[in-house]
């Protein structure tokens, strides 16, 4: 699992015309963006959340747990593209939607038992994800 988390000053998730997810930092929330390879887990969706929730990264060295700053979480397959061969990316090491749903939707519900405020894209969408990167701030989580 591959998470690629971004501090933001504002997000939200649009499919077609329609907001589908959408968080209200106060004043900072994170984004995370989440690649499901075919090994992972549940096990390794929670330790994950548990990681992001908890990760200081926010104002004054802070973590979403400590601020209970809001995640807008978002299926994101691409964080698993192979270029290394060609111009066309492989897309071998991404997990079928079938099995990858499943565990985004684990990630999230983990970091929502955790305590945290929880939006999300739609699974297998076309969607635009605007955020607004405070710092920047952008890391990569992997287990």
């Amino acid at each position: 699992m591959r998470v690629l988390v971004q501090r933001v000053s504002a997000a939200r998730v649009v499919v077609g015309d329609e907001v589908v997810g959408r968080i209200e930092p106060n004043p900072q929330g994170l984004v995370a963006l989440v690649g499901i390879t075919h090994t992972d887990t549940d096990a390794v969706a929670r330790t994950l959340a548990d990681k992001l929730w908890r990760l200081r990264v926010l104002e004054g060295e802070r973590a979403a747990a400590d601020l209970d700053a809001p995640i807008l979480v978002v299926s994101q397959f691409t964080l698993y593209a192979d270029t290394a061969k060609g111009r066309r990316p492989s897309w071998s090491s991404a997990a079928p939607g079938a099995v990858a749903e499943p565990l985004v939707n684990a990630f999230a519900d983990a970091l929502r038992a955790f305590g945290a405020t929880v939006a999300t894209g739609r699974f297998g969408a076309h969607m635009r994800v605007e955020l607004v990167n405070d710092g920047p701030v952008t890391l990569l989580l992997e287990a």
